[in-house]
Formats: C-alpha cells, structure tokens, sequence
C-alpha cells in the first residue's frame, strides 16, 4: 500500500517538529534548566498554590499530539484537499509556518529579556508586556498554532485543518486559563490590567 503524500508531509513535519522540541528541552536541560525554581513549599502570590501553571501538559507535546491525530486520521480516512495545486499549497503553508516561527522568536527573545522561564511548568519570575505582548497575549501559541495550520496546509490535510477547533479549545481551557489564573494571583492588579487592555490572540 502507497503511502499517500499528505500522510508523509504530515509524518515528517511532525518527527521534525518532535526532534526540535526534544533538542530544546535538553538544551535547556544542559543549560541548567529553570532561571529560579519554586522551593517545595514556594507559593505564587501568598495564595497557597504552588507557583506554576496548572497546565495539563507542556503546550508543544499538545500540538505533536494533534498533529499524530490526523496523520492517523489521513491513513484511516483520506480526506485530502487541494490534491493537484501542490504548489499553492507548499507556498501558502509556507508563509503560515515562517509567520508562526517569527512569533515564537519574537516572544522566546523577550522572556530572554526579562529574565523568566518560558515553560508553563517552570515559575515565572517577570511579567512580559512589551514587544510582541503588545499585540497579543499569546504569541507563542498563536505562532505555533500558524505552525501547525501551515503543516496541515502544505500537507493538504482537511483533517489537520479542521482539528484546530478542538485543538484551540484544548490549549484555552487546558493552558491558557491556568496560566491566566496562575499570573493573577502572582502580578495581581499589573496582570489584570494588561489583560484588559491586551486580547488573548490578536
């Protein structure tokens, strides 16, 4: 049985994707790892509460995950799209994928300013407002989420495509919202008041 060219875009751009994030984490790792991390009995903002995120899961493994859903989906029920404009596809995939990266840099390089953790996992030690977080208070989710549709484009996987609804509503519910709470009670009136003048995408 041929392998269709959807399911090896997909396959290969989610092991690249998987390897990038594995050299990440252990570059991290081998760099020393948190900027501070939480002593056992450490609080975020005297509220009792550990001083992390209560994400479900680290955010790219969120994504890798989605991205082995529809690749299996593909294999069990093709639903390729666009099947003969290739290069339409390749560019326009592309262009999402770049935009995404420049998102994700751009936020990395002022979390690198400031000083702080860029896990959700990890304590944040500064609150990121300038830059990129003027305009959004999610780059990083917004750039890989522009990562994973440019995939999904350039692989032309409705599949793909349409699994960023539950996608986008796991990393609201299961990270973002965590994160929010975590941050409020840690910056307090400094967080709500950026929250109030900054949207949670764009």
């Amino acid at each position: 049985m041929a392998v269709s060219e959807t399911v090896l875009i997909l396959a290969g751009g989610t092991a690249v994707l998987a390897i990038v994030f594995g050299v990440r984490v252990a570059m991290r790792r081998a760099a020393g790892g948190a900027v501070r991390r939480s002593d056992a009995g450490e609080t975020a903002g005297g509220s009792g509460a550990p001083d992390v995120a209560a994400v479900i899961a680290l955010p790219p493994l969120i994504f890798l995950g989605f991205l082995v859903a529809a690749t299996v989906l593909e294999v069990l029920v093709p639903l390729p799209v666009m099947a003969g404009q290739a290069l339409a596809r390749y560019l326009a995939g592309a262009v999402l994928a770049v935009c995404g990266f420049v998102f994700i840099f751009m936020a990395a390089g002022r979390f690198q300013a400031a000083g702080t953790n860029i896990p959700p996992t990890l304590p944040t030690t500064a609150l990121v407002v300038d830059g990129i977080y003027r305009r959004t208070r999610n780059p990083f989710y917004l750039g890989t989420t522009l990562v994973y549709l440019g995939l999904g484009v350039a692989a032309g996987s409705l599949w793909a495509i349409a699994l960023v609804v539950p996608l986008l509503w796991v990393i609201n519910t299961g990270v973002i919202a965590p994160e929010e709470r975590y941050l409020e009670r840690k910056f307090g009136d400094a967080y709500r008041a950026y929250k109030a003048r900054v949207r949670r995408w764009a």
